[in-house]
């Protein structure tokens, strides 16, 4: 028996299969039960089990219908109040019908208790049913609650992230072209080499876009990274030198596309720009098997900065990467700065592992 409708998300192939079961065991219980003391005398009234099943068995069938009307009565939003009022009229009525033809045919002449323990029985059952069907609904209801909730929050989440990478872009293109304007004043061929380095960078950012999957592998970020640190390179010359640590393993896990050249362009906004020193720049990559994850770390050697100061600035390109990494990866993915008046500043970045 099937009795699905549009409303319902519900395997009812399977609840109707445990519906058969529910009342085949229950009916074999009662037949063994009745037949208990023929059984010790080695004999079974095969009449009275089949007489057993032949009335049983419409009242399986007609208990089923509960299914049907749960979903209607759902549908039309009544209230709990008004939902239980009705399976009572109908318990009442289905316990008085399913005894009322054999009462008509032998009569009425038994005690008035005799008669009243049946119906309550016949209503217990209907209740049971009715139960354990409003029970399978409020469970697929929940269910699927759950999931809009799930995909909801999993299209505002990949909103977000959208936003954010969308403010890095601009942000990106501003800074790398105030330097390359900063750099015609004194170096007009510096200039147009990084002319044609910045296209290769911004062909990168637009294959990024293009291709909507916000997902990169850590050796084409770290090549971009070295477009853009050449392109400093050409501004600041010998005081710009940078030390790089690469795990070999981790090149082709994956990162958010765009989340370490901010951390490098951090380092050399705050570390290189404001002093004439030569410094030293960072970038390490290692494969954590402890931790199942991808450390990235970009240091210098700079002035540094106090913790505090640095929690409470409103600056884009950290906190927006720390944003997108969390949203992405949950507790296990974000930024630890390490920092302090005169002792540099470091910023590892952690990733779950995730291959590409």
């Amino acid at each position: 028996m099937e009795a699905n409708d549009d409303h319902d998300a519900i395997p009812t192939h399977r609840m109707w299969r445990i519906y058969a079961c529910g009342w085949a065991a229950y009916l074999l219980l009662l037949a063994l039960a009745l037949q208990f003391d023929g059984l010790r005398k080695g004999h079974v009234d095969w009449r009275s089990i089949a007489q057993m099943f032949a009335v049983s068995g419409p009242n399986a069938l007609f208990l089923a219908l509960l299914w049907p009307l749960g979903g209607w009565l759902e549908r039309r939003g009544l209230s709990g109040a008004r939902i239980f009022l009705v399976h009572g009229a109908g318990a009442l009525a289905y316990a008085v019908l399913s005894y009322l033809v054999m009462w008509l045919l032998f009569g009425f002449i038994k005690p008035l208790d005799w008669y009243v323990w049946p119906i309550l029985y016949a209503m217990m059952t209907y209740g049971v049913i009715a139960a354990l069907f409003h029970m399978v609904r409020n469970n697929a209801a929940r269910k699927r609650q759950a999931a809009a909730m799930q995909q909801a929050q999993a299209l505002l989440v990949a909103a977000e992230l959208d936003a954010l990478r969308s403010k890095l872009n601009p942000h990106f293109l501003f800074n790398t072209l105030h330097s390359i304007i900063a750099l015609t004043r004194r170096d007009p061929a510096a200039a147009e080499t990084a002319l044609f380095q910045f296209s290769d960078m911004l062909r990168y950012v637009l294959d990024t876009e293009k291709t909507g999957n916000d997902r990169v592998l850590l050796d084409d970020e770290l090549g971009f990274v070295r477009d853009y640190l050449e392109l400093e390179s050409l501004r600041l010359g010998a005081r710009l030198r940078v030390d790089w640590e690469l795990d070999d393993a981790a090149g082709g896990l994956t990162l958010p596309a765009l989340s370490l050249q901010p951390l490098v362009e951090n380092s050399i906004k705050h570390a290189f720009n404001p002093h004439s020193r030569p410094g030293r720049l960072l970038i390490r990559s290692r494969v954590d098997g402890g931790a199942n994850a991808l450390t990235l770390t970009v240091g210098d050697d700079g002035p540094g900065a106090d913790p505090a100061a640095v929690h409470a600035s409103r600056g884009l390109g950290i906190r927006t990467v720390d944003r997108r990494l969390r949203l992405a990866y949950g507790p296990r993915g974000g930024l630890a700065i390490a920092t302090a008046p005169g002792a540099g500043f470091t910023v590892t970045m952690s990733i779950p592992l995730q291959p590409a």
